[in-house]
């Protein structure tokens, strides 16, 4: 709580290389904390990937006329995730709020999503019902969350953005988590609490060029697949006794039948069931093996982080 009875706010966000588009952002973001400056003290927090251009100057130049501005500069560019986990982590606040730089998520929603939390939920979040990219990538996403969905141990709000407003209470389930691989969205489903959403249509990003490409989209859809989900390591069982009964009738056709191109296909059949078996346990041992070292996922850097106090 603020100390003058008002709601702390905290707006965390993640950055890399965006010198065109800070001041942009920051000036849609001044506009939002005005709105909200009769009950809430809202607070900006760029968490910084250890760029290499101009941006922490920017966030610097900003800062000496803005105070509720602050930076954390990590010490590499640890992604998405694990920059948002750094925010999360270090933040203050009663409330938080994740939002990217480039405002293809619009900071106005950011007084909607306190409007909605003030009819008392603790989760608020973006719901992507459109945006302006090709539509086998928009394809590829919406599949990748009903494929997430379908196979996660726990539940996945489908559609959902990082974009989004928590409480404390949430914050504080979230961190609890200790994985090699934090994945925010993920997070949010598994902890529970009243929430809701709004739907919105992405828009363009405003400058600047986007830092997301195919392959990096296609780790992240894997490994978030990994985090979420132990199907695949129970995959083998599920397929075992379909696997017993193809092994069978091969090997009964085989004493009719003298093929070496049979026995071919015997020898496939074994080694494509045990080596994707051994493969999947690899994964998740593997998993398990970054988890248990326990090694942050993030490592503050004291130059360039300027904090709240």
């Amino acid at each position: 709580m603020a100390t003058d009875g008002k709601l702390n706010l905290t707006i965390i966000c993640p950055v890399f290389n965006e010198q065109d588009i800070i001041p942009i952002f920051f000036e849609r973001v001044k506009g939002v904390r005005d709105k909200l400056s009769d009950k809430y003290e809202v607070e900006l927090l760029f968490t910084n990937n250890s760029s290499t251009d101009q941006t922490l100057p920017q966030i610097l130049k900003i800062r000496d006329e803005n105070p509720f501005v602050y930076v954390i500069t990590i010490s590499k560019n640890v992604g998405l995730q694990a920059s948002l986990e750094c925010g999360l982590r270090s933040a203050k606040g009663d409330l938080f709020v994740f939002i990217d730089v480039d405002c293809e998520d619009p900071p106005e929603m950011i007084a909607d999503f306190v409007k909605i939390y003030e009819e008392g939920y603790d989760i608020v979040y973006g719901e992507r019902a459109d945006r302006d990219e090709p539509k086998l990538i928009m394809l590829g996403r919406k599949l990748f969350y009903r494929v997430l969905k379908a196979v996660a141990d726990e539940e996945v709000i489908l559609d959902m953005a990082e974009f989004s407003l928590i409480t404390q209470e949430v914050r504080n389930a979230i961190v609890e988590d200790s994985s090699s691989f934090p994945f925010i969205r993920a997070s949010i489903g598994r902890v529970g609490f009243k929430r809701k959403g709004i739907r919105y249509k992405r828009q363009k990003r405003i400058a600047g060029q986007t830092h997301f490409r195919l392959l990096g989209m296609a780790h992240f859809a894997i490994a978030g697949i990994l985090s979420s989900s132990t199907l695949f390591l129970r995959l083998p069982i599920y397929s075992f006794f379909f696997w017993l009964l193809c092994v069978m009738a091969v090997a009964i056709t085989r004493v009719y039948v003298d093929s070496r191109w049979i026995d071919v296909l015997l020898v496939l059949l074994f080694a494509s069931y045990f080596g994707a078996a051994i493969s999947f346990m690899a994964i998740y041992i593997g998993r398990t093996y970054k988890n248990s070292l326990g090694r942050p996922n993030f490592i503050i850097s004291e130059n360039g982080t300027f904090m709240q106090k």
